[in-house]
């Protein structure tokens, strides 16, 4: 479902004769919002890679990052430390294949240093915007319905209306059934594969 036809379907459902279309669009703007603080789906993952051929202390963070999922150099994923770990790790000047991250600010920073090599990020991602009527991500595609009722709670916030505990109640529900299915698409159907306990 695009802008539009979102944005018409909240109307619908909100009935109210004082709310204009720029108005709609905020509350939908807010809803997709809130909804990116929480939902965490295979739709919103993405992959970055850091090509890296001088001494690297650290990357910055893509545009549109909202949480890792894994880093990796090479064939080796990276292990999280806290913050005063890794700079007492940073004191020792130590280069080579990375082992460690630890984000400050919109960076990872890294240990040991690698100068060569490539970084891989698989995260986490923002929606793109939907800008126009036509637009369409894919949060739009498989969960018109949770952010026309995410955007539903904003505007009974702002119009005081008395359906807002109905919206949170559809809303939580829709977040909810969307993040379960995801959570078990992750350990289960045909792409799963159980282990041997033992090799022969």
């Amino acid at each position: 479902m695009n802008l539009g036809a979102i944005r018409t379907h909240f109307k619908a459902l909100l009935n109210r004769s004082d709310i204009t279309d720029a108005l709609a669009n905020t509350f939908i703007e807010q809803g997709i919002a809130r909804v990116q603080r929480s939902l965490r789906i295979p739709a919103m993952e993405k992959r970055y890679n850091y090509s890296i051929s001088a001494a690297t202390p650290f990357v910055m963070l893509p545009n549109d990052f909202l949480e890792a999922i894994s880093i990796y150099y090479d064939n080796l994923q990276l292990e999280r430390l806290p913050m005063q770990e890794m700079l007492s790790s940073k004191k020792t000047g130590e280069s080579g294949a990375p082992h460690y991250f630890a984000r400050e600010g919109g960076s990872f920073l890294l240990s040991p240093e690698p100068s060569s090599g490539t970084l891989t990020l698989t995260y986490y991602a923002q929606l793109p915007e939907m800008t126009t009527d036509s637009s369409e991500n894919i949060l739009a595609k498989i969960a018109s319905d949770l952010i026309i009722y995410s955007a539903l709670t904003y505007a009974a916030d702002y119009y005081l209306d008395d359906r807002a505990s109905i919206y949170e109640q559809k809303y939580i529900q829709f977040m909810t059934e969307l993040q379960e299915q995801a959570n078990a698409a992750e350990v289960t159907g045909t792409l799963q594969r159980i282990r041997p306990s033992y090799n022969i």
